[in-house]
């Protein structure tokens, strides 16, 4: 057994990789580090906590259409423009992006600037759109 891991060290990294890359989602939902939501939630913030959906995609892929009511600010300009949405340190925001990939680095900047209750659409706009829910151009 020794002999083998010795010998296929590289293959054995790898796998040890590949599975705590598989298992660090669930691992970061359970420590509270990602607080990703679904489409339900995020309509029910909208409709009930007077939520903001921060959309910080660029400027153009945002003009191709958007979470209605939501406001842009691309993620390179946030911490510039971060007085323009602190009316809602105290309300729900939802972090979106279009496939949830850059909304990780906006959730943590919002939290150090004092936003209590910030979330990350899973799946992004991309999961908006693929649930049929309205979209504003």
């Amino acid at each position: 057994m020794t002999e083998f891991l010795s010998q296929n060290i590289m293959l054995v990294l790898l796998f040890v990789a590949s599975g705590a890359m598989l298992l660090w989602p669930s691992v970061s939902k359970l420590i509270g580090s990602s607080r990703e939501i679904g489409t339900l939630e995020t309509t029910r913030l909208m409709n009930t906590g007077n939520a903001l959906i921060l959309d910080i995609r660029a400027t153009g892929e945002f003009g191709g259409g958007r979470i209605p009511k939501s406001k842009n600010i691309p993620l390179a300009e946030i911490d510039k423009r971060i007085d323009e949405i602190a009316k809602y340190k105290d309300k729900p925001v939802v972090v979106t992006c279009g496939t949830n990939a850059r909304a990780g680095a906006a959730m943590r900047l919002l939290k150090q600037r004092g936003f209590a209750d910030v979330y990350q659409l899973q799946g992004g706009f991309g999961a908006w759109q693929q649930a049929n829910l309205p979209v504003e151009k």
